[in-house]
């Protein structure tokens, strides 16, 4: 008799064991999967009593000057504004549904008026301080960019997210809808990185409204950058949500898809991916250089591709 009990107190021992290891190996894939996918999102956010900060670059550096507003920048050196002349900033405020105030900056050229305007989704860190630089040479080359900052980053409010990314860039694009300097212009996303993934969802449901899109630099689904990084467990701790890949394939629009192949940050068959799962029209453009350096490097040649899409259709 006293036996068997004691077989039966092993046995609900063993059985509390496995039940402890189980929730064990649970809460620490939970807390795995919520680190893993805190990499999608390493925003620089801005306290929004901010009134300067200073960007540094090597041993140089500019002051930047906010006002309490609309966040308008200033950009400072040495006592004079440092902004190339070419072009003008000007920061607005817009509402999103995922229920943040965005900042977000047009960027025009000074000297031309501009035939095409470009929405531009950035990657998954940094802000629009750092961001924007990315642009600037497509500015040069005559078009207009409104790039912003998703909720979480810069002065934009609210928690950085993967849902707020996707709510926030449809939002951008009804903000930009709204504005009548874009009317008179033909409209075309340009996603980098993370922005590049998102923009092809954003086309996908809202191809109505645009006009063309531009991929650069961008992994072709989170499973697929998380798999990249982990292996097969990256695809395991990893929510897909929505996707890069499978949304490209609804998207029946002019397409432009940039990649380097010396891209150390996103692997060069994430952009392959990408554009064998789009339909026509469409083209690959083959560069060297560094992650989303595509509009530093090859500024004139990715103007000329942007412009020939409608040339073409």
């Amino acid at each position: 008799m006293k036996s068997d009990l004691l077989k039966v107190k092993l046995n609900k021992l063993k059985g509390m064991n496995k039940f402890l290891i189980s929730c064990y190996i649970t809460v620490c894939l939970l807390i795995t999967s919520c680190s893993f996918n805190g990499i999608f999102l390493q925003p620089d956010a801005i306290p929004a009593q901010i009134k300067k900060a200073t960007i540094k670059d090597g041993t140089d550096s500019t002051v930047v000057y906010f006002n309490e507003e609309n966040h308008q920048p200033v950009f400072v050196k040495n006592g004079t504004d440092t902004l190339d002349k070419r072009f003008t900033i000007e920061s607005v405020v817009f509402k999103s549904t995922s229920g943040n105030n965005l900042n977000g900056w047009f960027i025009e050229p000074v000297n031309e008026t501009p035939e095409i305007t470009l929405l531009a989704f950035h990657g998954n860190a940094g802000c629009l301080l750092s961001q924007y630089q990315f642009m600037i040479p497509l500015v040069q080359k005559g078009f207009r960019i409104f790039i912003f900052d998703y909720s979480g980053f810069g002065f934009s409010e609210g928690k950085a997210t993967r849902k707020n990314v996707l709510l926030d860039g449809l939002s951008a694009l009804d903000f930009l809808l709204s504005r009548p300097e874009k009317k008179a212009t033909k409209l075309v996303l340009y996603g980098q990185s993370l922005g590049g993934h998102l923009s092809a969802v954003v086309a996908n449901q809202r191809q109505q409204d645009i006009d063309g899109l531009v991929i650069e630099g961008a992994f072709s689904s989170h499973d697929d950058i998380a798999a990249n990084t982990a292996g097969f467990l990256g695809r395991l701790l990893v929510k897909e949500m929505y996707s890069g890949k499978k949304s490209i394939t609804g998207y029946k629009k002019p397409l432009l898809v940039i990649h380097s192949t010396e891209d150390t940050t996103v692997p060069f068959s994430n952009g392959k991916t990408i554009f064998e799962n789009a339909n026509e029209p469409k083209e690959f453009y083959e560069i060297k250089g560094s992650h989303i350096y595509g509009p530093i490097l090859y500024p004139d040649e990715i103007a000329n591709k942007i412009t020939n899409m409608f040339k073409k259709n």
